[in-house]
């Protein structure tokens, strides 16, 4: 087994390079799949005791049938297969394999989630609480008010940075997933917000080029977003689970009640893919449909 196992680590890592130096992905990403793989590695020792290269379809689906009597949920079936399938194409285009065993496994079918939606006078309520008249007051109710007026990402709003700012020409520079770059159209109330709290951190920390700091003037992280955000919501009464996921979902949804077409919203989210964004597009009638089944059932 050791033979083998030391073949599984030599290709994970040669992987791991290839993801953030071919595919550049995050170093969150990265790990997820890493994490997915080794565990997938694992399976595959333990019962056949095997290299990479002599694995088949019928190990790959025993895999997956493991993971549903465990109780994993469909779609995060749907991941591991996806990270399966991405690791032997990466063999392949090594010629490591002659061919991928993961390419004829048929994907777990999963039931797509609507994602939660708030309406503009629920977001309003959630920025209208934060107490404008301190500093850190100014710099959250900065943050609500990008984050969902440009539909960001968190780890877009917290890696902002000056140079990303384009006021006189009213847009951001958005560095999203694989370092792609997109603009933002910034709305007025979102730069003047910015604006204000800039003048309020300049006499403290003129060098610093990331747009958001803590207390201590070093980057806002993740947690400390979804942590603000979540007792704005409370504060407002707001009675849903309320993540920054939540404002850039209710961004795009509010975007396609208003007309705007896929292909724009797609292009302001950084979506890769044109299916991710068409979700948006089933919203309406997903509701409506479960509106009527409530009140008037057949």
């Amino acid at each position: 087994m050791a033979e083998n196992t030391k073949k599984w680590e030599e290709a994970g890592k040669r992987y791991r390079t290839h993801l953030k130096l071919e595919k550049r992905l995050s170093q969150h990403t990265v790990d997820s799949y890493m994490r997915d793989l080794r565990q997938f590695a694992h399976f595959v020792l333990r019962l056949w005791d095997i290299p990479p290269h002599r694995v088949g379809q019928p190990m790959i689906e025993r895999y997956l049938a493991w993971l549903y009597d465990r109780g994993r949920e469909q779609s995060s079936q749907a991941r591991y297969l996806s990270g399966i399938r991405s690791f032997f194409n990466f063999l392949l285009l090594g010629e490591e394999i002659v061919s991928s065993p993961a390419e004829f496994v048929s994907m777990p079918r999963c039931r797509r989630h609507l994602p939660e939606v708030l309406s503009t006078a629920e977001i309003d309520r959630i920025i209208a609480v934060v107490d404008n008249s301190t500093v850190k007051g100014r710099r959250d109710s900065a943050m609500l008010e990008v984050l969902y007026s440009c539909g960001l990402r968190v780890s877009e709003l917290t890696s902002l940075r000056l140079g990303d700012l384009f006021f006189g020409e009213g847009f951001l520079r958005v560095i999203g997933k694989g370092d792609k770059q997109r603009a933002v159209p910034l709305s007025g109330a979102a730069r003047e917000k910015i604006q204000r709290y800039l003048e309020d951190r300049k006499p403290h920390r003129p060098d610093e080029q990331v747009v958001f700091l803590n207390n201590r003037g070093k980057p806002m992280t993740r947690v400390m977003v979804f942590t603000l955000l979540r007792q704005a919501a409370q504060r407002a009464g707001i009675d849903k689970r309320v993540s920054p996921h939540t404002f850039r979902h209710s961004f795009a949804t509010h975007l396609i009640e208003g007309g705007a077409g896929i292909r724009q919203v797609q292009e302001l989210l950084g979506h890769e893919s044109i299916l991710t964004t068409e979700i948006y597009t089933h919203l309406d009638s997903e509701r409506l449909r479960t509106t009527v089944e409530k009140h008037l059932p057949l």
